[in-house]
């Protein structure tokens, strides 16, 4: 019941050893998170009971066990990797898919839907590094208690020299990824393994009918328990972030042949320690290794605590240049931090706001259980997200009985993730406010900016003179003609742009050539390349192009020129001999504004602080004269 999908990857080729290349490359990155939640989960769950139950015990397992079958196996792995944007995963690429083809109000809310989700993706970041290496430092708690004021400062200073390294790229870290989360993860079931050994009964809750009289038994306490077991599941958007790095075939592989046995031996290994010796609810992860292992353990979390933290890391990189080149947030620095992969990328400013927020939460929260609250709304927000907007994307293309069948499972999960998110809403109050104000704050700043663009992009069609009449007028009573050609940038093809009649008007010259340039970006990762731009001859010495990239693109208009000068030699493209014009606008208040003046003076300023769009766009800085106007909003 495999739905045709618009814009389906193809199915890779690979060897043998390319596939293994590939498994152990996704163990590195993707499972980092979802890969270190057993440091944290088991004790959160349970040590809210006053007097721990083998009942208790069992009943809890039963649960997380059957919710990590449910959510992480069935609905990610096995649902949700099929609705790729040519190969690319991830809320924003999603997004794409569900508006494609729709309009009107059901493509605004999705938008707006899909907009918050990735706005709630920013309080995971900025959570994922703070609790996963407190709650690696809190192992040397166990090896002795004299160190436990070290715990903050200790997890501060990890956390600075993670970030302190990002401008380095993770591509000499990466090959240390994957070899680094296989020994984490063989760690995690021989320990758990090791436990159940010792007490094989706790194996009894991989049946379902022991979470099904827990809950009978105590329904209220069970729903809340949920804000807690959804900890096991975090990390599970990135199965779907991170498509396009691994495919799907590699994360379904090192999930099914690695991961999952793992995580499961070392939740029941907990759980077997916890039956002989409830006291061990202190820290059962750490307490599952001998005496003599627990300083090397310590070590070996605190560097797959790193792992996990840099996939996070990376995504909110990604995540905002997917945001920036569909428009939802101003141009940003982007660096490539690899000649090879395109994927491997800096944001200087993400990463600065980032280090800033999780070293407050360190110290705020001093204590991995306390933020574990403020964790599960963030991803249950996002996992909420994604199941609405697959309603959209997964049965398109079925019909009759399979569109039954896939609105039926939709809606079972999409039950399961309302009562996830729902038991997080009882936990605002203990720190789930932090992610929901983060997400806020962003959706707010995400929605003001393309609402922002879309007005001016208006204000342009609607003040401006159509093109092409305006250059066969021109063309008939020229102005003074100067040598060179003038690159004119514009949001609006079709339409003319403002920096040329502010040129005209003030130094009363027009090039031999002219160029209108505008830069779209399409609905899809990458645009192919014999689709890169589109020329239109508009006079005798003046044409327009339009250049396409994809979201996961970075333009540069140096390089897209030059292939038009190969295509195009009537065209003088001759970098010594190009001017760029560009509009550099002021925001003002109209007689009648379109946006509240919160809104309008917070889009001002983003408009002020965003990237030169001479750095955005790679063009030589010495090329371009900028024309400043007030815009009216």
């Amino acid at each position: 019941m495999t739905p045709t999908l618009p814009g389906a990857a193809a199915p890779h080729g690979h060897g043998p050893s390319s596939k293994a290349a590939l498994m152990m490359g996704a163990l590195g990155v993707v499972y980092g998170d979802i890969g270190t939640s057993p440091l944290y989960t088991l004790r959160a769950c349970l040590v809210g009971f006053a007097d721990l139950e083998p009942d208790h015990i069992l009943g809890v397992l039963s649960i997380l066990f059957w919710l990590l079958m449910l959510v992480v196996s069935f609905k990610y792995v096995t649902l949700v990797l099929r609705a790729d944007n040519r190969g690319e995963g991830g809320t924003l690429a999603l997004l794409e898919l569900a508006v494609r083809g729709r309009q009107g109000r059901s493509r605004w809310l999705l938008v707006v839907l899909g907009i918050f989700g990735a706005s709630l993706f920013y309080g995971d970041s900025m959570i994922t590094p703070a609790i996963s290496v407190l709650s690696a430092i809190e192992g040397i708690g166990i090896v002795s208690h004299t160190l436990d004021p070290w715990v903050v400062p200790i997890s501060l200073a990890v956390l600075v020299c993670l970030f302190a390294i990002q401008s380095h790229g993770t591509g000499a870290m990466g090959k240390l990824f994957g070899p680094v989360m296989a020994l984490w993860f063989a760690t995690l079931a021989v320990l758990g393994g090791w436990q159940i050994w010792q007490a094989p009964e706790v194996l009894a809750a991989l049946n379902p009918m022991w979470a099904v009289r827990f809950v009978a038994e105590f329904p209220l306490g069970s729903f809340l328990l949920l804000g807690a077991v959804v900890l096991a599941l975090t990390g599970a958007e990135a199965l779907y972030a991170d498509m396009g790095h691994f495919g799907r075939p590699a994360i379904r592989r090192a999930w099914f042949a690695m991961v999952l046995p793992a995580l499961v031996l070392c939740y029941f290994g907990q759980g077997a320690l916890l039956l002989r010796e409830p006291q061990a609810i202190r820290n059962p992860f750490f307490l599952m290794a001998p005496e003599w292992g627990l300083a090397p353990l310590v070590v070996l979390a605190t560097i797959a605590t790193v792992v996990a933290s840099q996939a996070v890391i990376s995504g909110a990189y990604s995540v905002t240049r997917q945001a920036v080149q569909l428009g939802f947030w101003p141009r940003m620095q982007i660096l490539h931090t690899s000649a090879v992969e395109k994927g491997q990328i800096y944001l200087p400013q993400v990463n600065a706001l980032l280090l800033v927020a999780v070293l407050i939460l360190v110290a705020l929260f001093q204590d991995s259980e306390n933020l574990a609250a403020a964790y599960g709304f963030a991803v249950t927000g996002t996992m909420l997200t994604t199941t609405i907007l697959a309603f959209s994307v997964l049965p398109r293309g079925a019909s009759g009985g399979r569109r039954v069948v896939w609105l039926a499972v939709l809606g079972v999960l999409l039950v399961v993730d309302i009562l996830l998110f729902g038991a997080n809403i009882f936990k605002i109050h203990e720190g789930g406010w932090l992610p929901l104000l983060v997400g806020i704050v962003v959706f707010t700043l995400m929605m003001t900016w393309r609402r922002g663009r879309h007005l001016l992009a208006e204000l342009q069609q609607r003040d401006r003179q159509p093109l092409k009449e305006f250059m066969a007028q021109l063309e008939e009573f020229p102005p003074a003609r100067v040598p060179g050609t003038a690159i004119f940038m514009t949001m609006s093809p079709g339409v003319v742009p403002a920096a040329l009649l502010h040129n005209l008007k003030h130094n009363k010259v027009l090039h031999e050539h002219v160029l209108f340039l505008t830069i779209r970006v399409a609905d899809v990762p990458y645009a192919a390349p014999e689709e890169r731009f589109e020329l239109q001859q508009i006079s005798p010495s003046c044409w327009q192009v339009v250049v396409h990239y994809g979201f996961k693109e970075d333009p540069d208009v140096p390089e897209v020129l030059r292939q038009v000068a190969e295509a195009y030699p009537e065209i003088d493209l001759d970098p010594m001999r190009t001017s760029y014009y560009l509009s550099r606008q002021t925001v003002v208040a109209g007689r009648k504004p379109a946006m509240l003046a919160w809104r309008r003076a917070m889009f001002s300023f983003m408009a002020r602080n965003a990237t030169r769009s001479t750095k955005f766009f790679k063009i030589p800085p010495n090329r371009v004269v900028e024309m400043g106007m007030q815009v009216e909003i």
